[in-house]
C-alpha cells in the first residue's frame, strides 16, 4: 500500500517548481488569474521578497504541490491508497482526492493565507527531544497554560504556539539538559486558540463552497483518521485552531500492512519526519517501511537549493544511522548523473542529501 504526503508552510524555497510551470501552462495561467500575480515569478525569482510571507507562501506551496502531483500521475499513472498533508498540505491531499478542483482549492488556500497572514502578536517554536507529557508538564509548572501545542511532528518534536511574550518566556525552560528550542519565523500563533477569529471568518467563507466525496481516503490533521465525507468543511475550519497530529497520522497509516510513503511537492521535510517517527515509535521501529525516493525534484535542483542554503563547514547528522556529528567538506554535487550528495568530514565519504538533517547551533 502507498500513501502520498504533501508538505506545508515551512518547506518553501526560492527556486521551487522550476521545471513545473512551463509544463503545466494552463494551470499556471489559471493560478495567476486567481492570485493577481505571477506564481512562477514568486517561486523562482521572488523579486519583492514575499515568498516567506504567509499570504504568499501558502498559495505558492499549494500550486507547487499540485503540479508535482499532476506530473506524478502523468509520468507513472500510480494512484495512491491514502493521502495526507501537513497543515496546508492537507488541501493538496483533498485536491488529489478530488474533493474540489485546482481553482477552488487555490481560492480556499488564498483566503486561508490571507486570514493567517493578518495574525500578529503571536509566535511558535519547535521543542526537540521532549515528549508531549514533558512539554505539557514544563508549561503547566511555569504558569504557561496560555501556550498551546500546535504540531505533533514526531513523538519527540512538538511545536508550541501562543502569544509572542509567552513563547519567549518558554525559551529558557526548554534549553536545559537534552531539550532544544527553535523559534519559528511566524507572526501568528497558528493552530492554537488564538486563531479563533480567523476560524470563524474562514468558516463563513467555506459555507459557500461545495465539496465532493473523497475518491481516495484522506487522513485528517485534526483526528489523524480518515475524513468523514460530511465533515470536510468542519475539519478545515477546526484545523486552524487545533493541533496537527502528524505523528499520529503516520502511526495510524503504519497499521496498514506494507505501507510505503512518498512525499509529493518541494523538499523532503516529511520524508525526514517519517524517518524520525520510525526511530521513535518502539512498536514500529523494527517494521520494514519504505520512504520512496522522490522524483519531482531533480538531483540538480536539490544540489542548487542545498548550496544556496548551507555553507561548507555546516554541521549535520545522519537520519539513517549514528555517525556522530558530521561536517560538510565540500559543496553538494551530483554524482553519477543522478545522486545528490555531499562529502563529509568525520566520515570521509559522501552522504545523500536526503539522509542528512542540520544540527541546531549551540545557544
Amino acid at each position: 500500500m502507498r500513501t502520498y504526503v504533501f508538505p506545508g508552510q515551512g518547506a518553501q524555497q526560492k527556486g521551487m517548481g522550476a521545471s513545473l510551470f512551463d509544463e503545466f501552462e494552463d494551470l499556471t495561467r489559471s493560478a495567476d488569474s486567481i492570485l493577481g500575480y505571477s506564481i512562477k515569478d514568486l517561486c523562482l525569482e521572488d523579486p519583492e521578497g514575499l515568498l516567506d510571507q504567509t499570504q504568499y507562501t501558502q498559495p505558492a506551496m499549494y500550486v507547487v504541490n499540485a503540479l508535482s502531483y499532476y506530473r506524478k500521475l502523468r509520468e507513472t499513472g500510480l494512484v495512491p491508497d491514502f493521502l495526507a498533508g501537513h497543515s496546508l498540505g492537507e488541501y493538496n491531499a483533498l485536491l488529489a482526492a478530488e474533493v474540489f478542483d485546482f481553482d477552488t482549492g487555490l481560492r480556499l488556500v488564498r483566503k486561508r493565507g490571507e486570514l493567517m497572514g493578518r495574525a500578529s502578536g503571536g509566535g511558535m517554536a519547535a521543542v526537540l527531544n521532549a515528549s508531549e507529557k514533558e512539554v505539557r508538564t514544563v508549561l503547566a509548572e511555569n504558569g504557561l497554560d496560555s501556550v498551546d501545542l500546535a504540531n505533533f511532528n514526531t513523538p519527540s518534536q512538538i511545536v508550541i504556539s501562543g502569544r509572542a511574550e509567552d513563547i519567549k518566556a518558554a525559551m529558557p525552560l526548554f534549553q536545559t539538559g537534552k531539550h532544544l528550542f527553535m523559534p519559528l519565523r511566524t507572526s501568528g500563533a497558528f493552530h492554537s486558540r488564538y486563531m479563533e477569529s480567523a476560524r470563524v471568518e474562514f468558516g463563513e467563507f467555506l459555507a459557500g463552497i461545495s465539496f465532493s466525496k473523497p475518491r481516495i481516503p484522506v487522513i485528517s490533521n485534526v483526528t489523524a483518521r480518515v475524513y468523514e465525507d460530511h465533515l470536510v468543511r468542519e475539519s478545515l475550519t477546526k484545523q486552524m485552531v487545533h493541533a496537527v497530529r502528524w505523528s499520529d497520522t503516520v502511526e495510524h497509516l503504519l497499521g496498514y500492512s506494507g505501507m510505503e510513503f512518498e512525499e509529493i511537492g518541494h523538499g523532503t521535510v516529511l520524508t525526514k519526519l517519517l524517518k524520525k517517527i520510525l526511530r521513535e515509535l518502539p512498536k514500529v521501529k523494527d517494521t520494514p517501511v519504505r520512504a520512496v525516493q522522490k522524483s519531482t525534484e531533480s538531483a540538480g535542483e536539490m544540489v542548487r537549493g542545498w548550496n544556496e542554503r548551507y555553507a561548507i563547514g555546516a554541521r549535520f547528522r545522519s537520519t539513517t544511522g549514528d555517525y556522530g556529528n558530521l561536517e560538510t567538506a565540500t559543496a553538494a554535487t551530483v554524482l553519477f548523473g543522478h545522486r545528490a550528495a555531499v562529502y563529509m568530514h568525520g566520515y570521509r565519504g559522501y552522504f545523500d542529501l536526503q539522509e542528512l538533517e542540520p544540527v541546531p547551533a549551540a545557544r
